[in-house]
């Protein structure tokens, strides 16, 4: 098994200086950096194998089929998805929960709850509260506890929200601020219990833990390729066959239908019938190869290596003055979000970048918390496989000559 300082070999845009500083990217919350392995496998579709896939009956089309459809088998068994058809390919995290979304609310009603939390992403917000304008349902969230959100979910208000009229519950697995874990098999569990249908936000967790859906017990869950390796502009929407052959498309044209005449059409089942038109082929085959390159490594090590330097990050952060971290002090996903008074986020980031060190500032899609916290905005430092506890000193001493600048 490779040290973590060789797997750093695999990623080539690490290897650069940004202003004259080897270049530090901690900002894999917002997407991570492709191997080689990765590069190389898009490079080899479109230089071999570059076709439109399903109805070709040429060799490059044959070709590409097999390996559009060996990529959807693949993130089916990186996901535990007994059936490979149970695999949308979709742009990313926010079409998969659209497609959910936009569905459900053609089968919704006034008198119907749409149950998520006060952590949400807005990607598993917006479309929800657009749900629920379509339905006349009504949209309710879990809250979060703690002055910081430290707390998690308070799961004793959970008891008073889940109740038979919620259809679905929508909640994220790990919050792309907060970086609390929620305790995502148990609101399956109790969400079952009173008939609702779960939606799991997947994007920060897919490609930094084990995740099996069966285990998980989910109705639907979504994440993004980019956030794992994978290029941009492919995702991934898992849900049970019996609920998707149930679903109607939001998108249609070619390729997701059975027959067509003047009156109407006939679709297909899952997944064409999701898939409207030619289809993303080069980066699902991308994704399906960091797929491969992530279960080499091992989803359990990695995610070890991400809670230790989150672990480490936060305790040298706190020692800084002057600083807010939100968030959970404990067990806790790959990433840091904080806030310094007097100093704007946007200000730190610029900073840290002139040292080399890449962050993220801002509201990071999760205002209604920001509000809730009396915050604007924060500075994330988000971790993955290539980082080394060196990078988070960088990250300190950046963090040190920005508050000598603004604090004297």
């Amino acid at each position: 098994m490779p040290t973590w300082e060789n797997v750093r070999a695999d990623f080539p845009v690490l290897h650069q200086q940004v202003n004259g500083k080897p270049l530090v990217y901690l900002d894999n919350g917002a997407t991570t950096q492709k191997p080689r392995a990765v590069i190389d496998a898009l490079v080899r579709y479109y230089e071999r194998d570059n076709s439109n896939v399903h109805r070709g009956l040429h060799a490059l089309s044959m070709r590409a089929t097999d390996a559009y459809e060996g990529a959807r088998a693949r993130v089916a068994k990186f996901i535990g998805a007994a059936d490979p058809a149970e695999v949308i390919f979709t742009r990313g995290t926010t079409e998969s929960i659209n497609v959910v979304a936009r569905s459900y609310a053609a089968r919704l009603k006034a008198g119907d709850v749409i149950l998520t939390t006060e952590m949400e992403h807005h990607s598993n917000l917006v479309p929800w509260q657009q749900a629920a304008r379509a339905s006349g349902a009504t949209l309710r969230y879990v809250p979060v506890l703690g002055a910081n959100a430290e707390g998690g979910l308070d799961l004793a208000a959970l008891d008073r929200l889940l109740t038979p009229q919620v259809k679905v519950f929508a909640f994220t697995h790990i919050s792309n601020t907060l970086a609390t874990i929620n305790p995502v098999a148990e609101l399956c569990r109790r969400a079952r219990a009173v008939g609702a249908v779960t939606v799991i936000d997947a994007a920060q967790s897919v490609g930094h833990t084990p995740l099996d859906v069966a285990a998980l017990d989910c109705d639907f869950l979504a994440f993004s390729g980019h956030k794992m390796c994978g290029p941009t502009g492919i995702g991934v929407l898992y849900g049970r066959r019996a609920l998707l052959d149930q679903l109607a498309p939001t998108e249609t044209g070619g390729g997701m239908v059975v027959s067509v005449d003047f009156e109407g059409a006939r679709w297909k089942p899952a997944p064409e019938r999701f898939e409207a038109g030619t289809p993303n082929v080069a980066d699902a085959i991308g994704l399906g190869v960091a797929c491969d390159y992530l279960d080499a490594l091992g989803r359990a090590r990695i995610g070890q290596h991400d809670h230790r330097l989150a672990q480490l990050a936060y305790a040298r952060l706190a020692e800084l003055p002057g600083i807010r971290i939100i968030g959970p002090a404990g067990e806790r996903g790959g990433l840091v979000s904080f806030a310094f008074e007097g100093v704007h986020a946007h200000d730190v980031v610029t900073f840290a970048d002139e040292d080399g060190v890449a962050l993220r500032g801002g509201h990071h899609c999760n205002q209604p918390l920001m509000r809730k916290l009396g915050l604007t905005s924060t500075t994330r430092a988000s971790f993955y496989l290539y980082n080394t506890p060196e990078e988070i000193d960088v990250l300190v001493a950046s963090l040190r000559r920005t508050l000598k600048f603004f604090q004297g």
